[in-house]
């Protein structure tokens, strides 16, 4: 593990840490306890660090897409199957290639002018002395995005709350430990509330796809770009967020070390080994994203960024890997743009209990420079 030289890394990464030691600080411990080695077993859980036996299992492991406590088992369970998250073989295929035309370039810029447009009104509060509270702009950004995506009449904001309150009833599928009582039962009644605003006349299947991408796009994004914009204020990094040349890297290392889906719950179907630890059908295989990327030791470096095969683990790995993965950089990059300007400064933070992933519940930034001073 590298140190942090710099007293602002060590505050930048003081900070950051709390999104996870405020909201699931039992299971934080557990995974920091054990990250040094590769792969490790705990009862029938692996548990799987290392960035090789990350890549190993998403690509060499066959998994149940449709098992209990997976990200696919749980769109079976709450939207009736069919979805990209638990499909299998000619279908799975079918329905990545249709989101590319979304998803790749020629959609990301078609995207672009709305969350511009979101940056542009709510930061500009900014320019005039005032405080923006970054956590409402990312969930309008994300909100209108996927409202674009989907060519839907929902409201932007009505929507981002939407799929926030159904990916966080649904967390405890995806997390070790017992379900609470209830727990299916609230997170089916999300699932429908979300259906419901993106059904526009579909069928089912239609709706529950629609939701699922509008669940894995907003909330990547709400936990992504405050606690990204955070890093940049407490550890000096806004000069490189306004360099043309640097920002992209600088968004890549962001990204990499915020690692927005920290751990991929998944299960093995078939019987495997990895870095020596044996896995057995039906093992539950918990895949630290984090710790796979180096998110935990090594902290953004837009000059000396790491190798880009290793950042972008936090999307997936294969047939596995986020096919949003375009969009979060395109989104990131023109936030940390629009902001770079203002050299925002962090006056207050809170992190949110309850998300489905780790981030700020709000976090409020203020001006420490003019646009017209610049």
């Amino acid at each position: 593990m590298s140190s942090d030289p710099r007293p602002s890394l060590r505050a930048a990464r003081r900070r950051d840490r709390r999104v996870y030691t405020r909201s699931h600080p039992l299971l934080f411990a557990l995974l920091a306890a054990v990250r040094g080695r590769p792969a490790v077993r705990l009862g029938r859980a692996v548990l799987v660090n290392g960035p090789g036996a990350y890549r190993h299992v998403l690509t060499r492991i066959p998994l149940d897409r449709t098992a209990a406590g997976t990200t696919g088992g749980a769109a079976r369970e709450l939207s009736g199957g069919g979805l990209l998250f638990d499909q299998e073989g000619a279908g799975h295929r079918d329905t990545r290639r249709g989101l590319a035309g979304g998803l790749g370039a020629a959609g990301v810029e078609r995207l672009r002018p709305v969350w511009r447009e979101v940056l542009a009104r709510r930061l500009a509060p900014l320019g005039a002395g005032g405080e923006v509270d970054l956590v409402p702009v990312a969930r309008e950004l994300a909100g209108a995005s996927v409202r674009a995506l989907l060519g839907t009449e929902a409201d932007a904001c009505a929507l981002a709350s939407a799929a926030a309150d159904a990916a966080a009833a649904a967390v405890r599928d995806h997390l070790p430990g017992p379900r609470r009582p209830g727990a299916a039962r609230a997170a089916a009644g999300a699932a429908a509330r979300l259906e419901a605003l993106l059904a526009d006349g579909g069928g089912d299947e239609e709706a529950g796809l629609r939701a699922m991408l509008a669940v894995a796009a907003v909330n990547t994004t709400v936990a992504a770009l405050p606690r990204a914009a955070a890093w940049c204020a407490d550890a000096g990094l806004w000069a490189d967020a306004a360099d043309e040349e640097l920002r992209p890297a600088l968004v890549g290392e962001l990204l990499r070390v915020t690692a927005p889906s920290p751990l991929l719950p998944r299960v093995a179907a078939a019987d495997g080994v990895v870095e020596g630890c044996p896995v057995r059908t039906g093992d539950r295989l918990i895949l630290v994203a984090r710790h796979a990327a180096g998110a935990h030791s090594d902290p953004p470096d837009a000059r000396r960024p790491a190798d880009p095969a290793l950042a972008r683990l936090v999307f997936g790995a294969g047939a596995h890997a986020c096919p949003g993965a375009r969009l979060a950089h395109a989104q990131l990059d023109d936030a940390l743009a629009a902001l770079a300007p203002y050299r925002p400064a962090v006056v207050r933070s809170r992190a949110d209990r309850h998300a489905a992933l780790p981030g700020w519940r709000s976090l409020t930034v203020r001006a420490t420079t003019s646009v017209e001073a610049r």
